[in-house]
């Protein structure tokens, strides 16, 4: 299946009930104790059609009106989540419990209120966490509540509105498939740690060979080419990997959870706070409006993406 590079090829490969089921049953393979022709079949409708509706929530969302591509972007995204938890656990949904949205947001305040610090809230059941295990193997989530500004910075497109406001969010350090990384060493003021203890928090996260002092930068070299992973340096559609510049927010995460978290916040917003979301559209008043309208614009081409390389790289190379 290596010429199916093109992700949307591979979305539409999977739109028949026999590609389907076949594609199950290798992801059943990789799986103990699972009676893989049983469950391929019984899952292939269901995984088809969680694909299907995904993409057109996304396909309609990017032809309304931005006051409704929130609430679309966030059910098109629940979809294709759905469909990746059908190749790693046969049963789902095993409860309810793991059917509500597994992150919950403050109540509003009517007066001066800013989206960019309000916050949500994680939930120790529902699709979040559940995903969250299942899909990449986070069972103890870094954080407990998260500040939309804080879920921003961590998405490489938007450097440059960080950047417009003084703030620097991210820093490049090198590129997927690179065997040697540049660490600027302005990171040690920004995380208040020496070279060493930078150096050995990497560590745990990169397979460092040999760590060379430059003027400006710390040159790691590496025993093994960097892949893409979950893992706390956040990377763009063009492999660009970056570190974060906050040290609270350098813990292993995939993007597709931050999307999630934002895009839950956004779509309660449109849902329920009908005025202040109204008003944010029509006229622009502060920061709030640039991060968001960028961001719906870059959720509903990366996730789609980055969900189709996760399924995809599930049986590359078998």
């Amino acid at each position: 299946m290596r010429f199916l590079e093109d992700i949307n090829s591979f979305y539409t490969y999977l739109q028949s009930q026999q590609t389907a089921q076949k594609y199950l049953y290798q992801c059943y393979q990789q799986l103990e104790d699972v009676d893989c022709d049983r469950k391929s079949y019984e899952n292939c409708n269901v995984f088809m059609y969680c694909l299907h509706h995904g993409r057109e929530y996304y396909r309609a969302g990017e032809k309304l009106d931005t006051v409704l591509k929130p609430v679309m972007f966030f059910y098109g995204m629940a979809h294709l989540l759905k469909a990746c938890l059908l190749t790693k656990r046969p049963d789902y949904p095993e409860s309810t419990s793991v059917l509500a949205h597994g992150v919950s947001a403050r109540k509003r305040k009517k007066k001066d209120y800013s989206f960019l610090e309000d916050e949500v809230k994680l939930q120790h059941k529902g699709l979040f966490p559940y995903f969250s295990q299942h899909l990449f193997g986070i069972t103890k989530l870094p954080f407990e509540k998260m500040t939309m500004r804080s879920l921003f910075s961590l998405i490489p497109e938007l450097i440059s509105y960080f950047e417009l406001e003084e703030e620097k969010s991210l820093i490049r350090i090198g590129k997927v498939g690179d065997d040697t990384l540049h660490i600027p060493k302005s990171i040690c003021d920004d995380y208040y740690m020496t070279e060493n203890a930078i150096v050995k928090r990497l560590t745990a996260y990169l397979p460092i060979k040999e760590t060379i002092e430059e003027k400006d930068c710390l040159k790691l070299h590496l025993s093994e080419p960097f892949i893409q992973t979950v893992s706390p340096f956040p990377m763009d559609l063009n492999h660009i990997i970056y570190m974060p510049t906050d040290r609270n927010l350098f813990f292993p995460i995939s993007e597709i959870m931050v999307h999630y978290l934002l895009l839950y916040n956004l779509s309660m917003l449109s849902r329920y706070e009908a005025e202040w979301w109204g008003e944010l559209l029509a006229t622009k008043p502060d920061a709030d409006y640039p991060f968001i309208s960028s961001f719906l614009d870059i959720t509903q081409k990366k996730i789609p993406i980055l969900i189709g390389k996760y399924l995809y790289k599930k049986i590359e190379g078998m």
